[in-house]
């Protein structure tokens, strides 16, 4: 039976930092008030260059890096994102073209802040089905582009990033074990973003822009910290286990307090829970990877240790899965030897999208070139 693997993981985080005193200078809020709220004390700010598109890549390359695979080869890109740099194309799309992974299938996916397990469970069972052998998943959003920064409730809140994962399926146990996703749309005007195309009915109140984030704070508060820890609890107790078998917890980073809900709730010790929102604050589909990356960096994840990573988000929506991390043994070589195989796939990559543009323009070429020809020989023929 086959089994979907991470085998590779990378993130982005844009280089801009504002912390809580800088947010002081210009919204009425001070750091106390934001970190005994929500524990965040910074976070990441998009740059000028820094797109979802731009974000994605570089966390798209950095897990084939960790991979060692070779970006032709994949064969499905998904994009969790609430901020996609444009309605169509998806980004994925280009995605899939700036990595050179010209033989790969991609498509968006939207479910807010829970968007990237949705996205896992959608490859891992198209590789358990045997419709891919690999996949890349990635969360990638940039938040901060659709706040309003003179409301507090919001532009303390979030920030952007990018985080992605290299699926592949083995016959090999392990691997992703299950997954609990759920919505209720009923409350889809707690959290709410810019309007898009035509719509009858405004999807906030009538004195509020629909040009930024809406969130009704309380409410969101409230689901969350009763939906986080029920979640969890749903997809170990389908993968067989009990919490007492899950080595470390790496929920959504939205807010401390939530987060130590749901450790509560499946009696975990705050030892066995990852949290960076301090850093970062909530990066939306980004958070779970940014978070799982880290976990990696920092010694916190080891083969063969089962881990539960778990979402809420706009939808509203909800969705855990519960993973046995076994990363495939890497043979390291040379460090230039490495480098240079990088190299390569950059430049291979390089190649392959000039050669697609080259043949849309050529087809463009000769397009207009039958049209003038064809508008020739009406002439010819009317004389």
């Amino acid at each position: 039976m086959r089994s979907a693997h991470i085998r590779g993981w990378g993130k982005f985080v844009p280089p801009q930092v504002m912390t809580n005193q800088d947010l002081a200078r210009f919204v009425e809020t001070d750091d106390e008030w934001i970190r005994t709220r929500t524990g965040i004390a910074e976070r990441r700010v998009a740059g000028k260059t820094d797109t979802t598109l731009t974000m994605a890549v570089k966390a798209a390359r950095e897990a084939l890096r960790v991979a060692d695979f070779d970006s032709t080869q994949v064969e499905l890109v998904i994009v969790a994102t609430a901020t996609p740099d444009r309605v169509f194309p998806a980004t994925a799309c280009m995605v899939q073209d700036e990595l050179g992974a010209e033989h790969a299938a991609a498509f968006d996916l939207s479910a807010g802040c829970s968007g990237f397990v949705y996205a896992l469970s959608v490859a891992s069972t198209m590789l358990k089905a045997g419709a891919a052998n690999n996949a890349l998943v990635i969360g990638s959003d940039a938040l901060t582009h659709i706040l309003d920064w003179t409301d507090r409730n919001t532009c303390v809140l979030f920030g952007d990033g990018a985080g992605a994962f290299l699926l592949q399926a083995t016959e090999e146990p392990g691997g992703i074990l299950s997954f609990e996703l759920g919505s209720d749309g009923s409350g889809g005007d707690l959290l709410t973003g810019p309007m898009v195309g035509n719509t009858y009915e405004p999807a906030v109140g009538a004195n509020l822009s629909h040009d930024f984030i809406f969130m009704n704070g309380r409410a969101v508060f409230r689901f969350a910290t009763r939906i986080m820890g029920l979640a969890a609890e749903r997809t170990i107790q389908k993968a067989g286990l009990t919490s007492d078998d899950i080595d470390l917890f790496i929920p959504h980073q939205a807010n401390v307090r939530i987060i130590e809900a749901a450790a509560r709730h499946l009696k975990l010790p705050m030892e066995k829970v990852y949290v960076n929102i301090h850093r970062y604050g909530n990066t939306s589909a980004a958070s779970i990877p940014v978070a799982c990356c880290e976990a990696v960096e920092e010694g916190r994840l080891h083969p063969g240790d089962r881990i539960v990573m778990v979402g809420f988000g706009a939808g509203l929506t909800w969705g855990a899965v519960t993973v046995q991390w076994e990363p495939m043994p890497k043979q390291l070589q040379p460090r230039e030897v490495r480098v240079a195989r990088r190299w390569l796939r950059h430049q291979k990559a390089r190649a392959t999208h000039l050669r697609h543009k080259l043949g849309h323009r050529a087809g463009e070429v000769v397009d207009t070139g039958t049209a003038v020809i064809e508008k020739q020989r009406k002439r010819h023929g009317e004389r």
